[in-house]
């Protein structure tokens, strides 16, 4: 909590209020500065074992030999089993504050395929896990500032993450999994944020069949989706979205295209 000053109509009044959080974490790995990860200060562990999944580092709890985070200090201390590449190769990624990935796969090389089962998918899920997502973000509510993610199935939502960063969320969420033995293939991830090519590269990994945001996806985050068989769906809102990619996964063919799936009124 401080103390804010707010502009109104021409006349300024001071509050109390809440200002988002963030937290730069050293994460050091085999010994070697891999990385500082700019992010919320809450379950750390979820972050760092997610954020080393999703480069491809590590696939299972087993591979972590030491896993230690200290928040006083801000260092992450990891040992894991065999050795980091030895030609690290970062990629700025796209959004606010820019994040940092040294595995940016395309689709083709991640040897995903087709997923998507026809009718795995209803509208009223879909809706029901975005209203779920709008619901748990509290922070949001109260100072902005905060992205969230969820996964999820026909029965509601399995996860929840919340983070300053987008690209945080997923980390978060596959760490969370991780230490929970939570299998996400053929789950459904709904985001607050924009779904860029880093986004659905890390869904794929997962083994995500859908994803849908509250606002809009990339060119390019269409093309991998398309090629990965995923659902995409953007301006998940007011009753409303738009298919981008595979909308096979809904259970109904649309009147006069029977070949697509169905956008049908719940």
């Amino acid at each position: 909590m401080g103390k804010v000053l707010f502009y109104q109509n021409g006349s300024v009044r001071a509050e109390e209020a809440d200002v988002v959080r963030e937290f730069p974490l050293e994460l050091v790995v085999n010994g070697q500065d891999l990385a500082t990860l700019i992010t919320s200060p809450h379950e750390l562990r979820f972050m760092v074992a997610g954020f080393l999944r999703l480069q491809g580092f590590v696939r299972e709890l087993g591979d972590f030999d030491l896993f230690s985070v200290c928040e006083d200090f801000g260092i992450a201390n990891v040992k894991i089993r065999g050795e980091l590449p030895e030609r690290l190769k970062p990629t700025l990624t796209s959004g606010c504050g820019t994040g940092i990935t040294f595995a940016l796969p395309k689709t083709a090389e991640s040897g995903s395929g087709r997923r998507v089962p026809a009718g795995a998918f209803t509208t009223a899920a879909v809706f029901g896990l975005m209203e779920e997502l709008a619901r748990k973000a509290d922070n949001y509510k109260s100072h902005g500032g905060i992205h969230s993610a969820a996964v999820g199935d026909q029965g509601g939502m399995l996860l929840y993450a919340e983070d300053i960063g987008r690209h945080n969320t997923l980390d978060r969420i596959a760490g969370e999994a991780l230490f929970k033995s939570i299998d996400l293939s053929g789950k459904a991830l709904v985001t607050s944020g924009r779904v860029s090519t880093e986004m659905v590269a890390k869904a794929v990994q997962l083994g995500i069949s859908l994803i849908a945001s509250r606002t809009s996806p990339t060119d390019m985050a269409v093309r991998m989706c398309e090629e990965a068989g995923i659902t995409l769906i953007g301006y998940l809102r007011s009753g409303r979205f738009n298919v981008y990619s595979h909308p096979e996964c809904f259970a109904a063919p649309v009147k006069g295209h029977e070949e697509q799936a169905a956008l049908w009124a719940i």
